[in-house]
């Protein structure tokens, strides 16, 4: 495959910001993209992922801070002349243009040869398998074809880094894990580097090499999916993660770890910072399981069939709630004894304590 990213040595965000008025988007937010990186952008709605793409692509001028291609500061000129590809979540596709002109309509643009825009418009449909689709309609294609060609457009060109906004959030599931494949292989054969919005933490984990959790405009995280999953550094990282189980106790150090209480009951946990007396306890729900001895006592109030197991809530005594997956059938007021292991319970300091 012929076709090939532009070459730079990385990309560069010093404390990016971006203001609408008294709101406050985006702030400080630093970031080093090396060459050939899948980079995530993750956290949920209105937290200022898209801006931050925006502002990287010129659609939006920053309020602070500064944008750098290698040596080159780029913050100041237009999207254009950035070079960035970039793949919208609508697709953006001209709806009167064959796939082939959709494509090729970049390097139209720049007034490349036409024997250049016609072998390099075959290679993207070739990388994107289109092919056989080259003089359709936008409107005769499904929704991930369509999506492949919003690819294609964007990777023709050959540009140093691509940009994709929730790319995959129109698709059905189906489709979504068959697209996020087709993302992961077009990355890895152009040897381009990739930054990409997401709010679903799966297709972060599973896509990206470095994942930049934002919450309310500022990064509160940045590291491997590996990082994220096991280790989220607030409670705030780990509630967007999928620690749904959050409780405040107090805390009392013994034999390297932490002991808490949790519903009632002693557990011990594993501190992610030091640990005073009151703390914040993260669980997620697959750790906590019903075993027969369990100190968690609670009745279940609703269960769901996920195929292997059941998701399941509960509450306690004392009123807490309850999130937790059983391998076995599980019933509305049944009464479970529930369980986690010492390094799958996360003790944080409380916020000003």
């Amino acid at each position: 495959m012929a076709i090939t990213s532009r070459d730079f040595r990385s990309l560069r965000l010093d404390r990016i910001g971006r203001d609408f008025g008294q709101t406050h988007a985006l702030r400080d937010v630093t970031l080093t993209v090396e060459r050939g990186e899948f980079i995530a952008l993750l956290g949920p709605s209105g937290c200022g992922k898209s801006t931050a793409l925006n502002c990287i692509a010129g659609l939006l001028q920053l309020t602070d801070g500064t944008i750098w291609l290698d040596d080159r500061r780029i913050d100041a000129i237009a999207p254009e002349d950035r070079g960035f590809g970039m793949v919208f979540q609508n697709y953006a596709l001209f709806p009167h243009m064959t796939v082939r002109r959709n494509i090729g309509f970049g390097l139209v643009t720049q007034r490349r040869p036409t024997a250049e825009i016609t072998r390099r418009v075959d290679e993207a449909l070739a990388l994107v398998r289109l092919t056989e689709h080259a003089d359709k309609l936008p409107g005769q294609l499904s929704g991930g074809q369509q999506q492949r060609v919003a690819i294609a457009r964007a990777v023709v060109v050959g540009p140093p880094l691509v940009l994709m906004d929730e790319p995959l959030s129109n698709l059905d599931a189906k489709l979504r894990l068959e697209m996020r494949a087709e993302v992961r292989r077009i990355h890895a054969m152009l040897g381009c580097s990739t930054i990409y919005v997401t709010h679903d933490q799966e297709e972060a984990l599973s896509l990206a090499d470095r994942i930049l959790v934002l919450i309310d405009g500022q990064t509160r995280q940045i590291g491997t999916p590996e990082e994220l999953y096991a280790r989220p550094a607030t409670p705030e990282v780990a509630e967007f993660m999928g620690y749904r189980n959050l409780f405040r106790s107090r805390a009392e150090t013994a034999d390297g770890g932490v002991v808490i209480v949790v519903a009632g009951a002693r557990l011990t946990g594993t501190p992610v910072q030091t640990v005073g007396a009151q703390a914040v306890v993260a669980i997620r729900p697959e750790d906590l399981r019903p075993t027969g001895d369990g100190p968690i006592v609670a009745t279940v109030e609703l269960a769901e069939y996920h195929g292997r197991d059941f998701y399941a809530e509960g509450r306690s005594a004392d009123g807490t709630d309850l999130f937790f997956r059983s391998p076995v059938r599980v019933r509305p007021g049944e009464q479970v004894h529930l369980d986690a292991a010492p390094a799958r319970v996360l003790v944080y300091p409380e916020a000003g304590k």
